[in-house]
């Protein structure tokens, strides 16, 4: 900012400096969750409603993945609180490793987290959510020089510009994915419905080709294109999930 006047020093300058790196800081604050620097509640709320939008216009869908940390409350009452709030640092630490700078990250209350993947499909989320998964149970944290083993169970599920869900009703949707996971042992993935992965695997000519130079052209893969996208997810995640980039 320069000194209307030319003035080398201007103290009205230095005050309004000040005061914009003030403002850029609050505006911080208000979007952050102190403990674990990942976005809040609130910014949630705002992200997830702008990326639904997004998904109307551009006709690409935003996935969404609730996860909540198992048994968390017991890590709470053996070993206090101040070892929770450790416990909720490193699942935030493995939230931002296992992610990419696009996603929104956000700590949804409690030991529950949010994570807003813009212009994702359902596989490539499920991909994700699974790496989260592991990330997390190969976290370390210690104390007294004992480890305390952390899992969390994970629910996936996304909004397309065909759905007519509210932001609510898509939140509901996978919070429910969620509870499934708890319900069938937790530390696991749980995600939507199957059907929902038909239009990712529809495979374009230009798929076609680049596939064929991995596999020939004349495997089954040609014939049945979801069944090659689920063995790559199974046996070749990275690679699956690096196709899917490329052909979004």
């Amino acid at each position: 900012m320069l000194c209307p006047v030319g003035e080398s020093s201007c103290a009205v300058i230095d005050v309004a400096s000040e005061l914009r790196l003030e403002l850029a800081c609050l505006t911080e604050q208000v979007r952050t969750d102190v403990l674990t620097g990942l976005y809040n509640f609130r910014h949630f709320r705002i992200s997830l409603e702008q990326e639904m939008k997004r998904s109307r216009r551009s006709e690409k869908p935003t996935a969404l993945i609730m996860v909540d940390l198992d048994h968390f409350k017991a890590v709470n009452d053996q070993w206090g609180h101040e070892v929770g709030n450790l416990a909720l640092i490193a699942t935030a630490e493995a939230l931002q490793e296992a992610t990419r700078g696009l996603d929104i990250l956000c700590r949804y209350g409690g030991e529950e987290f949010a994570l807003i993947l813009p212009a994702t499909e359902l596989l490539l989320a499920m991909h994700v959510a699974e790496r989260i998964r592991v990330a997390i149970e190969n976290r370390r944290v210690m104390v007294k020089q004992q480890r305390i083993a952390l899992t969390a169970s994970l629910g996936v599920d996304i909004y397309s510009h065909r759905q007519g869900d509210n932001l609510e009703q898509f939140v509901a949707r996978t919070d429910q994915q969620l509870y499934r996971a708890k319900q069938s042992g937790r530390n696991r993935v749980c995600h939507g419905k199957a059907e929902e992965l038909k239009s990712e695997f529809a495979v374009s000519v230009e798929e076609r080709a680049l596939l064929s130079g991995f596999f020939g052209a004349n495997q089954d893969w040609a014939r049945y294109p979801g069944l090659l996208v689920s063995n790559l997810c199974r046996y070749y995640p990275y690679a699956a999930a690096a196709l899917l980039t490329r052909c979004r």
